[in-house]
């Protein structure tokens, strides 16, 4: 049989590219005070420091579910996170203080609906996970040509947020593309949001999220659908917090890395069912969008 009959080859473990993050970060108490740690997973640690499920006696003692990160840097390995922990712990308090002030400064963040001009950045992130993790069954690399056209076809109806640094780094990026193409499923929408891997748990996603969220209401769409690979119980929380709802799981749904991975179907209520319901609006004013981003859900 011809090769050219064959569907595509299967992607395998050995293709992922390996990424092992360690961080140390600092933490802002409901005292004010400021606590040192490290971790290889930061968003999971930021959860377990509020909650108190596996957080340090010194965050639980002081305002756990207050906590907010403060200062957070990426290091080679875990020795190296285990130096720079011991290092920050030394520092005086002003010491900390201006270490988490400049953190701030440079990781403020502007969200905006993003422009075709944007698409070199979405393109280099969204690459990323194509590589490195299963959020994306898709398996070749996509190219800034059709993000693009992506990023002009998803404004025709929907919003394409972007959430970029002071220093000019784009961390995340959300927006909706229609759930289908029958006309009976125009009041529905797909969701995505992809953070940049050097700020998850930062509140980048929360932030475009709850944005997207609202403006899509604002446009009367009715319900927002999200896929969610399974495993994934930090996309999974999120989503939840966030008022999703799980309502099925295509067991086995696609192949990538050397594994069969499920597929969880969510769903979130933008507004209640009217009968007829009104046109979505595909655009809304400027004004109206301008409100929603400036508003800051926090970590």
């Amino acid at each position: 049989m011809s090769g050219a009959c064959l569907g595509p080859a299967p992607s395998l473990a050995a293709d992922r590219q390996a990424y092992t993050p360690a961080w140390v970060y600092l933490l802002r108490c409901a005292d004010g005070s400021l606590y040192a740690g490290w971790t290889n997973d930061l968003a999971r640690r930021l959860h377990a420091h509020r909650t108190g499920a596996g957080g340090a006696k010194y965050t639980q003692s002081h305002g756990k579910a207050a906590v907010r990160l403060a200062y957070a840097e990426r290091c080679a390995d875990k020795p190296a996170a285990l130096r720079r922990e011991a290092a920050l712990k030394k520092l005086s308090k002003g010491d900390k203080e201006a270490l988490a002030a400049d953190w701030a400064a440079c990781h403020r963040l502007t969200v905006r609906m993003a422009t075709p001009d944007d698409a070199g950045d979405v393109v280099t992130l969204y690459n990323w996970y194509v590589t490195h993790g299963t959020q994306t069954f898709q398996y070749a690399l996509s190219t800034v040509e059709e993000y693009r056209q992506n990023i002009a076809e998803v404004l025709q109806k929907a919003p394409f947020l972007v959430a970029y640094t002071a220093d000019g780094r784009l961390a995340g990026y959300a927006c909706a593309h229609p759930w289908h193409t029958r006309q009976a499923f125009a009041w529905d929408v797909e969701t995505t949001v992809y953070c940049a891997p050097d700020v998850l748990g930062q509140g980048t996603g929360r932030r475009l999220y709850t944005a997207l969220l609202e403006l899509l209401r604002r446009q009367g769409y009715h319900n927002a659908f999200a896929l969610i690979t399974r495993p994934n119980p930090q996309s999974d929380a999120f989503h939840k917090a966030l008022g999703f709802t799980r309502y099925g799981v295509e067991k086995n749904s696609g192949y990538k890395f050397g594994r069969w991975l499920d597929l969880g179907y969510w769903a979130y209520e933008l507004n209640p069912p009217a009968d007829p319901p009104a046109p979505v609006r595909l655009q809304l004013d400027a004004a109206t969008v301008a409100a929603v981003l400036q508003q800051d859900p926090g970590v």
